[in-house]
């Protein structure tokens, strides 16, 4: 699972841009303590989920890890090409060289972004395509916040028992097997004082609540939503909101014409001959687009 990190670009990059000496294998270092974070991730995830999602996990885990080795060795090679001022001297610096690094170095950083939100999709496997057409999806995304917000509040509480005690020993919200892991993953990090948990771990959480919280409520706004429960009628037919199969469906009484049919297809309506019904997903676009059929709207 571990790719090869490039020590002689991040050791002249280092030179480049500090004058403090390079550490042997720091760079390999900070490397796996990070695939270690990934695959801890992964493997809470598999033990979340049936294991038919399993192999998606790895197959996205595998792609974090070379991605991410990619993106630091890029990092180290763009680093090493023009020195820090610090270093080089103000006479004669290669601004224009540097402005041109400087560049590299934020496309880099938008690349090593996108590689963050794997660690997303990992999560995400198995419980965040919850979907709508599913009758118990809420109480399902309810299920996944819960577990969201309460690993929240474990690595915030654990973050603050290492501040006021320096040690991890002793801390009441971790497990003796989670105290290991996170007193290892912290034991790997080069950095002089790692947390057991980096804010990214926190932010990618975080937006993760966010991004629930805004689902659940978009589910429930549509079930409360304005429009009569199962449908209404109009002349010549009827709209059923069916909830069973999550769809607005449109039931003529006779087959509508060549132009109804057009403006039909034009907002998204099908002719399912299984439900002798023309629908599409119930959605709130899809109850905006009924409204625009004048033939069928119940004029909300």
């Amino acid at each position: 699972m571990y790719h090869e990190i490039d020590e002689t670009a991040a050791r002249r990059a280092k030179e480049a841009n500090s004058f403090n000496s390079y550490r042997a294998g720091s760079a390999t270092a900070e490397y796996r303590r990070m695939v270690d974070e990934a695959k801890e991730i992964a493997e809470r995830q598999k033990q979340r989920v049936d294991p038919m999602h399993h192999d998606k996990i790895d197959r996205l885990l595998a792609r974090y890890c070379a991605r991410l080795a990619a993106n630091m060795n890029k990092g180290s090679e763009i680093d090493a090409r023009v020195p820090s001022v610090m270093i080089a001297g103000p006479a004669n610096f290669p601004t224009r060289k540097k402005e041109k690094q400087n560049a590299a170095r934020d496309r880099n950083m938008e690349d090593y972004t996108d590689i963050q939100g794997i660690l997303d999709k990992i999560r995400g496997v198995g419980t965040g395509g919850v979907s709508a057409d599913d009758p118990g999806a809420v109480e399902k995304l309810r299920d996944k916040l819960e577990s969201l917000e309460s690993y929240q509040a474990t690595m915030k509480a654990v973050n603050a028992y290492h501040r006021k005690h320096g040690v991890l020993d002793g801390c009441p919200d971790l497990s003796e097997d989670a105290l290991m892991k996170v007193k290892a993953g912290m034991e790997r990090d080069w950095r002089k004082n790692p947390k057991p948990f980096e804010s990214w771990a926190l932010s990618n959480n975080s937006a993760e609540i966010r991004r629930v919280k805004r689902r659940i409520k978009d589910l429930e706004r549509r079930a409360k939503a304005d429009n009569p429960a199962d449908g209404w009628e109009f002349d010549g037919g009827k709209v059923v909101i069916n909830r069973e199969v999550n769809r607005l469906q449109i039931i003529f009484d006779e087959k509508p014409d060549e132009d109804l049919r057009a403006e039909l297809k034009r907002n998204g309506f099908k002719w399912a001959p299984s439900q002798n019904a023309w629908q599409r997903q119930y959605t709130d676009n899809a109850i905006y687009a009924i409204k625009r059929i004048k033939a069928v709207s119940n004029g909300g």
